[in-house]
């Protein structure tokens, strides 16, 4: 905290006794310094500007005498009207606000700009004031908490809730950023343009395994929110479970997963039939063939070691999270956390007056977080039924985000997930285009880049999304090999047959011939 034996000096005899300090809940003297507070008021007094400087530093309640308090409460209605602020200025305010007489008259105001020679020291001594009723706000808390803890009829673990979003709003009304000027930040994005150049995949930000989604957001950003929602049965968790699994496994970028609805062994499974490609319901009845178990226990070893974090804590509240992905970024350098799914977590220990509003704080402490830590973070949210409600396309549209329009407002990217082949239960559309396992990633908003539809492939069976292409460009592989061994003798080439005369030899027709057959869930 700023020395301020100093700051008294320029005072001199003009100094009069202050009100006799109240005692903290210990016994001890509140922090608190009404000289300082005099020296603030008299100096916003001088000069008309002044108050621009303190403004996002104090509020009425900063200052610990009652009558410096409605001195200043009178001066920021000042500055709220953009009115002069000055001694007549203030003294004709109070007296409108019937508090004149209250704060020692018009001789007290006067006084108050004769303490003072200018307003050159006038930010340091506002920090002071505010510096000192930051630790007279943790003394109450903490006061408060410790009595309620010695109360035996207080559950525990709602006590830490209450702690915690307690905490929470004193830390967020003292959270300030300094201005800085633009030469650094140049120099910043210059160098994560020039990291970006040196990558292979030329993405500024985390790749997600899906090469037309990066391409279209460059990856995912450090610092946003991305919201992917869908109705029940889209596949958002398999969704982000594939995407983890790319980004864990085959990028070994550290990620960690917050499952509200699924434990961590129901997850795991399904990451199990989305790397070994087995069936879900095979996996839970254990009834697996010899070639099965070979397959399952070779590929589980990409399993094995990756960065990849679980988090299964039901009802997580916005402040256990806060306090687990810091440790997490700080203890195994996490790059990036998903959450399943942003309506199941709560903000226990503070009170609203709708969900709507717990909701809309919840999304807004995400997006803060993800400034802090500069990692993207991925929300899941459900979509209202809305939807189901249209008589075509059931496509999700902005306005389709439940309980809040603050999560449209607060994230950076808005995504849905919609499987035609779902509604219509055909494999095809009304123009005669293939929509099986079709689904659209659709990018809805996008604060840095254009907005657009990504096709993806989903595979129900796995539980997995994948590339559009991947399955043809498997089979295309595989077509040219059988079409290389049709020119061999026999017994010498790859063993396969060509493919049947009756599709013309065209390797489009022989994907379709060759696909599985999958059932939407």
């Amino acid at each position: 905290m700023p020395d301020n034996n100093n700051t008294r000096s320029q005072y001199g005899n003009n100094r009069r006794d202050a009100k006799a300090p109240v005692e903290s809940p210990l016994g001890k003297l509140q922090p608190q310094d009404t000289e300082i507070e005099e020296a603030v008021l008299g100096a916003l007094m001088l000069t008309n500007d002044a108050y621009s400087q303190v403004s996002e530093l104090l509020r009425p309640e900063s200052f610990y005498d009652p009558k410096n308090q409605k001195i200043y409460e009178a001066i920021m209605m000042l500055g709220a009207s953009q009115r002069p602020i000055d001694m007549l200025t203030v003294i004709e305010q109070l007296r409108e606000n019937g508090t004149l007489e209250e704060v020692g008259g018009a001789v007290r105001v006067s006084e108050l700009t004769g303490r003072v020679n200018s307003s050159a020291h006038l930010e340091f001594h506002a920090r002071i004031v505010a510096q000192k009723f930051l630790a007279r706000e943790l003394i109450t808390f903490s006061a408060n908490i410790q009595s309620k803890a010695f109360d035996e009829s207080n559950d525990v673990d709602d006590l830490l809730q209450e702690a915690e979003g307690e905490l929470f709003k004193i830390s967020q009304r003292n959270v300030k950023k300094d201005i800085i000027q633009i030469d650094p930040v140049i120099a910043q994005a210059v160098e994560q343009i020039e990291i970006a150049a040196n990558r292979e995949s030329g993405l500024s930000g985390l790749q997600t395994g899906f090469h037309k989604l990066d391409e279209l957001t460059s990856g995912w950003q450090p610092s946003d929110l991305i919201i992917i929602a869908a109705r029940p049965a889209m596949g958002k968790t398999a969704f982000v479970l594939s995407m983890a699994k790319n980004m864990a496994v085959n990028y070994n970028i550290p990620t960690a997963v917050f499952s509200l609805e699924m434990s961590n062994v129901q997850l795991v499974n399904r990451l199990i039939c989305n790397v070994c490609e087995l069936p879900g319901e095979t996996i839970k009845s254990g009834r697996l063939t010899q070639l099965e178990w070979q397959q399952l226990n070779s590929r589980l070893q990409h399993l094995y070691g990756a960065p990849l974090y679980i988090d299964d804590t039901p009802s997580l509240s916005i402040f256990e999270l806060r306090t687990k992905a810091r440790r997490l970024v700080r203890e195994h350098n996490v790059k990036t956390i998903i959450i399943d799914y942003l309506q199941l977590m709560n903000a226990s220990g503070m009170k609203f007056g709708s969900r709507e509003q717990e909701v809309s704080m919840i999304s807004r402490s995400l997006k803060q977080l993800a400034k802090e830590l500069n990692i993207p973070i991925i929300a899941l949210s459900q979509l209202n039924r809305s939807v189901e409600t249209r008589a075509e396309g059931k496509r999700p549209q902005l306005s389709d985000l439940r309980e809040s329009g603050a999560i449209e407002q607060d994230a950076d990217i808005v995504c849905f997930i919609h499987r035609p082949e779902y509604y219509t239960r055909s494999t095809t559309d009304a123009e005669g285009n293939d929509i099986q396992g079709l689904a659209e990633f659709i990018v809805a908003k996008h604060r840095n880049g254009r907005v657009a539809d990504v096709k993806l492939r989903f595979k129900s069976k796995f539980a997995r999304f994948q590339n559009w292409d991947d399955d043809y460009q498997v089979i295309q592989s595989t077509y040219e090999s059988k079409m290389n061994a049709t020119a061999e003798p026999a017994g010498q080439g790859a063993g396969f047959a060509a493919p049947p005369a009756d599709n013309g030899g065209d390797a489009a027709a022989f994907l379709r011939d060759n696909t599985e057959q999958e059932t939407p869930f």
